[in-house]
C-alpha cells in the first residue's frame, strides 16, 4: 500500500470539501483507524505523515505501541475511539493521549479519579447518540447540558467537544443531519455557556462519509478502510 499517495488522495477530498463550505483544511485532522493492520503496516502509516492514530481496543493497540521504533512513537499522538469500560480505564490512560468516548457519569468520574493519581489532565471527547439508534452509545442530546454541568467539576476530564457516529449507510448524505446534529449542539452548548469557546473538536465521519462531516464542522475524521486497505 502506497500511503503516501493515498493520504495525498485523501487531503485532496477534504481541502475540495472545505472549499465548498468556506473552511481551513488546518482545522481538519485526520485520525487514522489501525485496528486492522499490523505493526509495520502503522509505522508505514505514520511515516505517511500521519502522527493521530486511533484504535478502539487495548489489547490490539499494545503489541503496536510496544513494537513501533521509538522514534515512530515519540510522534505518535494515541486516540482511544471505542466503548471504554470502567475497568480499564487505568490501563488506557497509561497509553492514550485522547479518549473520544466518554459516553456516561460514572466512566468520566473514573477517567478524574485515574488522571488524577498520574497528574495529567485528559483531552476526552462527550460521545452523543444524535442519531438516537438503540444499538449506539452515548448521551442523548437533551442529556447533554446535565453531564456538562457535572462534568464541570472534574478538573481533570478535560472536554474538547463532542463525537458521534452516524448510522450505517451506503449513501453519504444519510449521515449529514446527524452531523449537522452534532455541530448545533456544540454551538448551543458554547453559546448557553456549558462549554467553553476552545471546546470546539467535533469527532465525526468515517471512511464512507467524511467529505460530508468535513462540511458540516468535523475537526476529526476517523478513517480506516479508505485508508488503509
Amino acid at each position: 500500500m502506497d500511503y503516501e499517495k493515498r493520504l495525498q488522495e485523501i487531503r485532496s477530498q477534504i481541502a475540495q470539501a472545505c472549499s465548498r463550505v468556506g473552511r481551513d483544511p488546518a482545522d481538519v485532522t485526520i485520525v487514522a483507524v489501525t485496528k486492522y493492520i499490523d505493526t509495520a503496516q502503522t509505522e508505514a502509516v505514520v511515516r505517511a505523515g500521519l502522527t493521530d492514530i486511533g484504535e478502539n481496543r487495548l489489547q490490539v493497540a499494545l503489541p503496536k505501541m510496544e513494537g513501533m521504533a521509538p522514534e515512530l512513537q515519540e510522534q505518535v499522538r494515541w486516540h482511544y475511539i471505542g466503548s471504554l469500560q470502567t475497568k480499564k480505564v487505568k490501563d488506557v490512560l497509561q497509553r492514550f493521549d485522547w479518549i473520544h468516548s466518554v459516553d456516561r457519569s460514572s466512566l468520566a468520574l473514573e477517567i478524574q479519579k485515574r488522571a488524577a493519581s498520574i497528574g495529567r489532565p485528559v483531552p476526552c471527547l462527550v460521545q452523543v447518540n444524535v442519531s438516537g439508534e438503540e444499538s449506539k452509545s452515548g448521551f442523548a442530546p437533551e442529556e447533554v447540558p446535565s453531564f456538562l454541568q457535572e462534568a464541570q467539576g472534574l478538573d481533570f476530564v478535560d472536554i474538547r467537544g463532542f463525537m458521534t457516529m452516524a448510522p450505517a449507510s451506503t449513501n453519504p448524505e444519510d449521515a449529514r443531519p446527524v452531523f449537522r446534529g452534532l455541530r448545533e449542539l456544540r454551538d448551543n452548548m458554547i453559546a448557553q455557556g456549558w462549554l467553553p469557546a476552545s471546546a470546539r473538536e467535533l469527532s465525526m465521519g468515517m471512511s464512507g462519509d467524511y467529505s460530508v462531516a468535513v462540511e458540516e464542522g468535523a475537526t476529526l475524521v476517523r478513517l480506516g478502510s479508505v485508508l488503509v486497505k
